[in-house]
C-alpha cells in the first residue's frame, strides 16, 4: 500500500512540475491595439485605437504557449479625422449594428490556442477570435522582446466573416473588407 501511494504521488507530481504553467497578466495601460480600415480602390481610410479590458499569456517552461485577451469595443477611437464632430460621428457609426454593434456585443475576445516558434523571439500563433458573437480561427506572426517584456504583431481579418457588413454608399469609395490590426502587448 505504501508503494502504491508513493507511485501515485510521483505520477501526479512529476508531470505538473515538468510542465509548470504561469499566467502573465498584461499591462492594459501600456498595451495597444491600433485598427486600420482602408478604402478598396483609393489610398486612404480611417484608423484609431481600441483598448484591452484585460488579458494574460500562459507561460509553460519559459515559453509562451497560450493566452486570453478581452477587448473593450466601446473604447474605440479615431485618430485620423481632425474635427471633433467628424471623429464623434465616425466612432458612433462604428458602434452601430452594421459595424461592431457595441450595445449588443461590448467585448471581443482572442484566445491563443497554438504557438509554433521559428526561433526564440519569433512565432506563429493560432487563435480563436470572437467578434459580434462569432468565433473564427485566425493565424498571425508575432515577435517577442523579452528584455522589454513586449510582444508585437500585425494582421488583418475579413470583416464579413464576423458579420461587419457596412456597405459604403460612395461611388468608387468602397471600404475594404479587410480590417488591419497592429498590436503591442506589454507585461
Amino acid at each position: 500500500m505504501k508503494k502504491f501511494i508513493i507511485a501515485l504521488i510521483c505520477t501526479t507530481w512529476i508531470p505538473t512540475t515538468a510542465n509548470a504553467q504561469e499566467k502573465l497578466y498584461i499591462d492594459v495601460t501600456e498595451s495597444t491595439i491600433k485598427w486600420i480600415g482602408e478604402l478598396t480602390f483609393h489610398f486612404g481610410g480611417h484608423d484609431g485605437f481600441v483598448n484591452f479590458k484585460e488579458g494574460y499569456f500562459i507561460k509553460t517552461d519559459d515559453v509562451i504557449t497560450g493566452g486570453e485577451f478581452i477587448i473593450d469595443m466601446n473604447s474605440i477611437t479615431n485618430t485620423d479625422i481632425k474635427q471633433q464632430e467628424g471623429k464623434d460621428n465616425l466612432v458612433n457609426h462604428l458602434k452601430d449594428p452594421d459595424f461592431f454593434d457595441t450595445k449588443k456585443f461590448p467585448f471581443a475576445k482572442l484566445v491563443i490556442t497554438e504557438v509554433n516558434y521559428s526561433d526564440k523571439t519569433h512565432a506563429r500563433m493560432k487563435a480563436d477570435f470572437t467578434l459580434k458573437g462569432i468565433t473564427k480561427t485566425i493565424n498571425f506572426r508575432v515577435e517577442f522582446n523579452y528584455k522589454e517584456r513586449l510582444m508585437k504583431t500585425r494582421f488583418k481579418i475579413d470583416r464579413k466573416l464576423w458579420n461587419v457588413n457596412y456597405q459604403s454608399k460612395l461611388k468608387n469609395g468602397f471600404i475594404s473588407d479587410a480590417i488591419g490590426f497592429e498590436v503591442s502587448v506589454k507585461l
